[in-house]
């Protein structure tokens, strides 16, 4: 049959309207994630996948993407401006946004709530072995980099310095990722980086292949006074052989990682992609290793920020919360 003008375009347009259809019976939720060298980026991921394989409102799919973002401080921007429907948060930087504390002190989030704790992110302050740096107070003349400006790493490297009797202008800052932050010191551009993330973190593993690492401890009187400023921070030790070359274990920190959202996500979305993630917890372990350490019997540790609605609907009929 000979293809008219009319005839292809009557095609195009039924395409259309089918694609509409399509559209019409999903619905769509984003996942600010974090950069791809981090652990954000593989559990959201794999988070994305179990809500678009699970979740369903009122007859209609919910189609789940995760994006790589700026982090925990940039995410709590975005969720504040509504731009995205969740993202992942750093527990302390979601009670700062919440509160209006440190660097939102001028500018409170009072529209973030919680769907749910995810897991611990330890605190690594790496170099390369052979830098000379041993410890905090050895950064001073040195560069370093706390992360992207979005990152919760910004807040946390000023309050090290601080308890350890330095400022940012005793060092050579440095804003990259974690990628960018690794290759640099690989090169010899860079001393030192602090990446807050799951372990093991991609880009030190990376690192850790060709260069010899060496794993800043943190721990003493310095930091028992920075976590009375910052009490989300607990401690923990980092296993030894958690990266090739690390042989002993290294007392460090570690902050629970949070699922937060928006109070204009409506209370059905919020009940159906929390149910999707905490009935199937066991599926997140198979993308990271951090993924095993998500539970529902944990996942209400949330600190001072509200949970949605929806979300605790959830935890009410699962008997965590009354």
């Amino acid at each position: 049959m000979k293809l008219t003008w009319k005839y292809a375009a009557a095609l195009v347009a039924a395409a259309t309207l089918a694609t509409a259809a399509v559209a019409q019976q999903r619905l769509f939720f984003g996942i600010a994630t974090g950069g791809t060298g981090g652990t954000y980026y593989p559990l959201g991921g794999m988070l994305a996948q179990l809500i678009s394989n699970k979740a369903v409102v009122d007859g209609k799919k919910i189609s789940a993407t995760a994006e790589a973002a700026g982090a925990s401080v940039a995410n709590a921007q975005l969720l504040g401006k509504k731009d995205i429907e969740s993202a992942f948060v750093a527990a302390d930087i979601l009670d700062a946004a919440y509160n209006g504390k440190g660097q939102f002190a001028n500018a409170p989030i009072k529209n973030l709530r919680v769907l749910g704790a995810l897991y611990p992110e330890t605190v690594q302050l790496i170099t390369r072995a052979d830098s000379g740096i041993n410890s905090v107070r050895d950064l001073k003349g040195k560069s370093i980099s706390s992360g992207a400006p979005g990152s919760g790493q910004y807040q946390l490297l000023t309050d090290l310095l601080q308890v350890h009797g330095m400022t940012r202008n005793d060092v050579k800052e440095d804003l990259s990722s974690f990628t960018q932050a690794v290759d640099k010191i690989k090169d010899g551009n860079l001393h030192a980086t602090l990446i807050t993330a799951g372990t093991p973190t991609a880009a030190i593993t990376d690192f850790a292949q060709s260069h010899a690492l060496k794993i800043i401890p943190l721990a003493g009187a310095e930091i028992a006074a920075l976590q009375k400023q910052q009490p989300f921070y607990a401690n923990v030790k980092l296993p030894a052989n958690t990266y090739k070359g690390q042989a002993a274990a290294v007392d460090t920190l570690a902050v629970m990682a949070v699922w937060t959202t928006h109070d204009g996500v409506p209370d059905t979305v919020a009940y159906e992609v929390t149910k999707a993630l905490y009935d199937n917890v066991a599926i997140m372990g198979q993308v990271h290793v951090q993924g095993k350490n998500i539970a529902l019997a944990t996942a209400t540790a949330v600190g001072n920020a509200p949970i949605h609605p929806g979300a605790l609907k959830y935890f009410k009929e699962k008997g965590i919360v009354k």
